[in-house]
């Protein structure tokens, strides 16, 4: 099967470790979770709470079936009441085992379950920066589907089994995708970058092309053609919705792809160079972008 660009990203990206813990929590309450690297996640499966970005803004009620993703730029709060004592986040979950819940003052009142993604690779900004502070996901069908992935997550966290760890991963990685797909569809004019082009055929006709083969020597004249429209609108269109011209676009993706075949350490730069569209390691393209890396 050809890869898609949402899948080179997260190939790319290498989403690792994850963690996935139920709440259970009654009275007054407020979770604060510090800024950090990845992607949280949070279902809301009963009850209510409020969540609070530390960078201001307006505070959003989460009730029953809502999903959010943060990408952890910004610190945030989860609460019913900001009048109560700050529990620190980190601190609370990583005290119970995964697949396991928490109480915060007897329970009762409101159920989630959180999460978060952690990424091995060397570009996680090329996710994490095209995504708003919080993702919220509101289509009924979306909650649904990623409530079923929730569900078997926990299980499988809760009660392992033999390959249990195997299919624990392989339900992160879904149910990332599945959410990030569901963002594109609820709330297009939010994504932004390569991310928000996705959403658009004609960008996504050029990005799956540069995708499925980064060494072709691809033009403007030709990646217009892919797209279905004329070179100056394509170009002009392109650098609007994803942010940078086609072909900087091209070098940057080609110059990621060599360096993480590179840091793979079962290749040379000799190798790599034709697999990502130059000639040889003497092209000062080539040359050029790997002082840039």
């Amino acid at each position: 099967m050809t890869m898609d660009p949402l899948s080179d990203v997260l190939r790319l990206l290498k989403p690792t470790s994850f963690g996935l813990r139920g709440l259970n929590a009654g009275g007054n309450w407020q979770l604060h979770f510090p800024a950090s690297a990845g992607i949280k996640a949070y279902a809301i499966e009963s009850g209510t709470c409020w969540m609070l970005l530390d960078g201001g803004g307006d505070p959003v009620r989460l009730g029953a079936g809502n999903v959010v993703l943060l990408p952890g730029r910004s610190a945030f709060r989860l609460y019913t009441s900001t009048a109560a004592e700050p529990i620190n986040a980190f601190q609370f979950f990583p005290s119970f085992p995964v697949g396991t819940t928490g109480t915060i003052n007897g329970g009762g009142d409101c159920f989630g379950i959180g999460g978060f993604f952690d990424f091995e690779g060397r570009h996680t900004e090329l996710l994490l920066n095209v995504l708003p502070a919080a993702v919220h996901i509101r289509s009924e069908a979306g909650r649904a589907a990623l409530g079923v992935l929730i569900d078997r997550l926990m299980q499988e966290l809760r009660e392992p089994q033999l390959g249990s760890a195997l299919i624990a991963g392989h339900l992160a990685q879904t149910l990332l995708v599945e959410a990030l797909r569901l963002h594109l569809a609820d709330a297009p004019g939010q994504a932004r970058g390569w991310l928000a082009a996705l959403g658009d055929l004609r960008m996504r006709a050029a990005l799956s092309a540069m995708h499925a083969d980064p060494a072709k020597p691809w033009t403007l004249a030709n990646l217009a053609r892919t797209a279905g429209m004329s070179r100056s609108s394509f170009a002009a269109h392109f650098k609007e919705t994803v942010g940078e011209p086609p072909l900087e676009y091209l070098t940057r993706w080609r110059m990621m792809l060599a360096a993480d075949r590179l840091a793979q350490g079962r290749t040379t730069l000799a190798m790599v160079a034709p697999t990502v569209g130059y000639n040889s390691v003497s092209d000062s393209k080539v040359r050029s972008s790997f002082v840039i890396l």
